[in-house]
């Protein structure tokens, strides 16, 4: 791993990363959300006579709500959607999200953010979310950890994933450099939009995807879970924070 990781390091275009912050995306990396939101989605597009199947889902995870609803429509009929219907479409779909149990904490979440902060590393969120029930129960599972100053939601930002636009906004949030950050994320397009913003990027593939939909994407280290990459993350850290 250690190898690896300077490879990897060093053909980022760094000898080593200066790091000072993590950028979590937060839907399948700190929750086991995704499941719900694509039986949520899938449910709701079908309502409104649109075709979105629960595994496609897990392909677009990262874009804002209403991006999401205009690739489908113009895809099914060639126009985009009124503000109108897609705000109507989208509160159905929170509403079916709702209805499920809420989503648990991801296995290892919690001990790699301590470790983290343990360390005096900024944490921040960078997420396509706007799902206020998933933002409000942050503080439950992880208390002490966030701050609200150092999230990017849905409702900041007027590209999503993959546009880097999401990340950008995280950096200006933390006053940081791509260089001294790194990105934990589950989906194709949060890997490239944490790419095309220029930060070293750590993928988990907690999802249905093969490994080859992160990878394809750039991510330079790839990790099965959350929890393995907390178990490996003090050998991370020696190499970064030497």
């Amino acid at each position: 791993m250690q190898q690896e990781l300077k490879n990897k390091t060093e053909a980022h275009g760094n000898d080593s990363l200066r790091l000072r912050a993590v950028l979590f995306d937060m839907d399948g990396v700190l929750y086991n959300s995704m499941p719900s939101h694509a039986k949520a989605w899938h449910r709701a597009m079908a309502e409104f006579g649109y075709d979105l199947p629960e595994e496609e889902v897990y392909m677009h995870e990262g874009r804002t709500g209403s991006s999401t609803i205009n690739l489908v429509s113009q895809r099914q009929y060639g126009v985009d959607e009124t503000e109108e219907r897609i705000e109507e479409i989208y509160k159905v779909k929170s509403d079916y999200f709702n209805e499920y149990p809420p989503a648990e904490p991801m296995p290892g979440a919690l001990s790699l953010l301590r470790q983290l902060k343990a360390r005096g590393l900024k944490i921040l969120i960078v997420t396509g979310s706007g799902q206020h029930s998933l933002l409000d129960r942050l503080n439950d599972h992880f208390p002490g950890i966030f701050s609200r100053e150092l999230m990017v939601t849905a409702f900041d930002v007027k590209h999503g994933k993959p546009d880097p636009e999401p990340y950008l906004m995280g950096l200006q949030k933390g006053g940081l450099r791509a260089e001294e950050c790194v990105v934990v994320e589950n989906a194709p397009l949060g890997v490239r939009a944490a790419k095309a913003a220029g930060i070293f990027t750590i993928a988990v593939n907690t999802g249905p995807l093969p490994d080859s939909a992160l990878t394809d994407e750039g991510a330079d280290l790839l990790f099965p879970s959350m929890q393995a990459l907390s178990d490996a993350w003090a050998g991370l850290a020696a190499t970064w924070m030497r």
